[in-house]
């Protein structure tokens, strides 16, 4: 009777652990599929920023050889803006 008891309780345990195993299987495969798209997504950000980067620094250049009232009024406002400090974070 006692062997019975320990086996059947064994039996669902061993039935909880292969089901928990199965659920954690999945959360890992549907996590790294998340995490890929993600990090292919913030690759592409990234590059973006650094093309408007290049073209911010080209437009600034050309500013400076070629001197330009509204060139001048947009970097000066971007400065300011940059200069403002930001907000802490909650």
């Amino acid at each position: 009777m006692k062997c019975e008891t320990i086996n059947t309780i064994l039996t669902y345990v061993l039935g909880v652990l292969a089901l928990l195993g199965v659920i954690f299987a999945l959360q890992t495969i549907f996590r790294t599929r998340e995490f890929r798209t993600l990090q292919i997504q913030a690759t592409v950000d990234n590059a973006n920023l650094m093309r408007i980067q290049a073209l911010a620094n080209e437009a600034y250049a050309y500013s400076q050889k070629n001197p330009n009232p509204e060139l001048t009024r947009i970097f000066q406002s971007a400065q300011a803006t940059a200069a403002q400090p930001k907000p802490a974070a909650r």
